[in-house]
């Protein structure tokens, strides 16, 4: 391996842990904000320290390791001990695109998103629109089914509209994407 020239070097602190690195490292990923720093006018652009010759960034100092590692190596992986939606933060932050996270970590990265949306699917219950069925009371619309009432016109209990959809939930992972959500917690 070549010996690069000091002024090849970058520093970066991030969040008051310094990093150093060559300039040729953050050129590997063009667009991205650590690439700007190579770019000429990077030192009126950013948080330049010219006495301690060090870009500043106040961002978390761990997940940058990992951001940088993956100029480093081209592979990106994502932190165990961070909560997915902080390290999405960061990736946006860094200008990396989410989909470059390496596929043994995804299932981590995603599983806060996955969970959310899982829990939001239980919030507003709407149940499942009849199909065009004439002999619903209501006509064909499917009135008395939208409306979560029996056909005698009473209302059903909350019992009666969720029962269905948790047993499809827990007993056919196939049944939706928040059934394959649930089991991943089983499974875990």
């Amino acid at each position: 391996m070549t010996c690069l020239s000091e002024s090849e070097k970058i520093v970066i602190n991030c969040g008051g842990v310094r990093h150093e690195t060559y300039r040729s490292t953050l050129k590997t990923l063009p667009g991205t904000r650590l690439s700007w720093l190579t770019e000429p006018d990077a030192f009126s652009n950013f948080d330049y320290d010219h006495k301690n010759d060090e870009f500043f960034f106040d961002r978390h100092p761990s997940v940058f390791s990992f951001i940088l590692n993956y100029y480093r190596t081209g592979k990106l992986h994502c932190p165990n001990d961070v909560c997915g939606p902080l390290f999405e933060e960061e990736l946006a932050f860094w200008g990396i695109d989410e989909t470059d996270v390496e596929a043994c970590c995804w299932m981590n990265y995603r599983q806060h998103r996955d969970a959310e949306e899982a829990l939001d699917s239980f919030e507003n219950p709407e149940p499942e629109l009849a199909e065009e069925d004439p002999t619903l009371p209501g006509g064909a619309d499917g009135d008395m089914k939208r409306l979560c009432l029996h056909e005698d016109g009473r209302k059903k209990t909350c019992w009666e509209i969720w029962r269905p959809r948790m047993w499809a939930l827990f007993e056919d992972p196939y049944s939706s994407k928040y059934a394959r959500v649930s089991i991943s917690f089983f499974l875990n």
